[in-house]
């Protein structure tokens, strides 16, 4: 049973996927691919390389990684990523994607052309910065010459390039959003519409999906809401865990697992 993973992008709310993975890998499930976006991308490279989830959590709770984020006023973005290449270096020495344990595909926009582009080969660091630079916020990352930014603009759940690959897919994502009356403030109504914008086809990609975690209510932490990362740990794990007790197809695919 070749099983893939699919990570979507969410900015903090990507450690997520970290907890979904926790409970994962208890239950004694491999993957032999794993696609990611933006923070998906982050969790998915480190992932990839054999790190245990609990331990890449202690990296962003030890590095306190937007310490690393620098002004970059004269670019077309606030913030650069450029100061965290030395933090991933740090744990992908090789950067490539063919020094990683597991294969990996992460989507990245392609700014100058207004494309879609998946990586799955060459540098990896990169890549997974592209993958994370939020037009307006960060600035794009140059790669061959082109612009690149967040592969969320164009795909934030990036199941396609693993599809014809995989016998059984799950996905973990962190953006769901709970129904509301109300609106606090300009910012929370237009990061409501962010993710209803890329949450608008996951209906779409969820019937190519054989198993989808999704902790209820994530979509409502902002995607820079770094003190909430062990709690957003936590709810996750404890939320997969009722996934794995609760849902047929899973057990099923635990018990081949334990079979080997």
């Amino acid at each position: 049973m070749k099983v893939g993973l699919v990570l979507s992008g969410g900015g903090i709310r990507g450690i997520a996927h970290l907890g979904v993975l926790q409970a994962l890998t208890e239950a004694g499930i491999k993957f032999c691919k794993i696609s990611g976006t933006s923070a998906g991308s982050i969790v998915g490279s480190l992932y990839a390389q054999g790190m245990l989830p609990y331990d890449i959590l202690q990296i962003f709770l030890k590095t306190k990684l937007y310490k690393f984020l620098r002004p970059a006023f004269t670019h077309p973005g606030l913030l650069s990523l450029d100061q965290t290449r030395s933090l991933f270096l740090e744990h992908l020495p090789h950067d490539s994607f063919e020094g990683l344990k597991i294969p990996l595909v992460i989507a990245a926009t392609n700014f100058s052309e207004g494309k879609l582009r998946y990586f799955s080969s060459g540098k990896l660091i990169d890549v997974v910065l592209a993958s994370c630079s939020i037009p307006g916020v960060f600035k794009p990352v140059i790669i061959e010459g082109n612009m690149y930014v967040d592969g969320g603009v164009l795909d934030n759940f990036p199941i396609e390039p693993i599809r014809k690959d995989c016998d059984f897919i799950i996905g973990s994502s962190c953006n769901h959003l709970p129904v509301v009356k109300t609106i606090a403030n300009f910012r929370k109504l237009f990061q409501r519409a962010a993710i209803m914008s890329i949450n608008s086809d996951m209906e779409n990609k969820c019937q190519f999906l054989d198993v989808l975690i999704e902790p209820e209510g994530m979509g409502a932490t902002s995607v820079f809401d770094v003190q909430k990362t062990e709690e957003i740990y936590w709810l996750s794990y404890n939320e997969a865990l009722k996934k794995l007790n609760s849902d047929e197809k899973l057990q099923s695919l635990i018990s081949q697992f334990q079979t080997k």
